[in-house]
């Protein structure tokens, strides 16, 4: 597999690991709506690096987002001819960096403080929920997404003391793991506890036949980098960003 196609099946496995609640296929181009609960799944997608963006097109993208009251923001991978970025010219925001590593670049190694289950328990959901000190609408919209993947998934959990400081799920993909919403509770961090996590999470995934993983990351987040290159994910696919639409 080339880089181009190894980018594009990234690009399915984080949709697939973070999917819309609902989705409306427009010329070339995948609009994800839900609800305004992140930009990720509130955003239009290109579904291939031809794809582009004829005024018709724009147009029944801006249709569907503004009949659900919703602001107008494309996502636009580095994988697209730029003039399709230009051509939007609208407001940029959230560049999102997309790593990889080979299966065998990654520690695999398992360790008994870290379960990892392939169903979202109520004990890791509000575990998760304190650690992203999320409220209650934003916790019922994280709960209805990792409850609606259909794809296998590992939810992984670190436990100290009985109380799980660590978290994070993955979802794969084929033979590509994607990983998401890692998180250590404040009171936990700096310890190394990600790493265990992680580690556990590719042996998981290693042992249902798993030969790559990938996730993406705002390239602002200079800690998270140094932690998923440090865990071997050294290779950057590709990037994006969102243009949104001026209100």
């Amino acid at each position: 597999m080339n880089t181009t196609e190894l980018a594009w099946q990234a690009e399915e496995a984080c949709h697939n690991a973070w999917p819309a609640l609902h989705q409306v296929w427009c010329g070339d181009w995948m609009l994800r709506i839900s609800g305004g609960f992140g930009r990720r799944v509130n955003s239009a997608n290109p579904l291939y690096a031809e794809a582009g963006l004829a005024d018709e097109t724009l147009a029944a993208c801006q249709t569907v987002y503004r009949g659900q009251g919703q602001p107008v923001i494309f996502r636009v991978p580095t994988l697209l001819d730029p003039t399709v970025d230009a051509r939007l010219g609208y407001t940029a925001e959230g560049e999102t960096i997309t790593l990889h590593a080979d299966i065998g670049a990654v520690d695999t190694t398992l360790d008994e403080a870290v379960e990892v289950l392939s169903y979202p328990s109520d004990d890791w959901l509000a575990a998760m929920k304190l650690a992203q000190e999320r409220d209650d609408d934003a916790q019922d919209f994280f709960t209805r997404i990792v409850r609606s993947l259909m794809i296998p998934v590992g939810f992984a959990g670190l436990r100290v003391d009985d109380d799980l400081v660590a978290l994070a799920f993955g979802a794969l993909h084929g033979d590509l793991l994607g990983v998401e919403s890692v998180i250590t509770s404040e009171a936990h961090r700096g310890k190394g506890y990600a790493r265990q996590l992680l580690n556990a999470l590719f042996a998981w995934a290693a042992a249902a036949g798993a030969r790559g993983v990938c996730l993406q990351v705002e390239a602002p987040n200079a800690p998270a980098i140094a932690l998923y290159k440090g865990l071997g994910l050294t290779t950057e696919l590709y990037r994006y960003h969102y243009r949104r639409e001026p209100a």
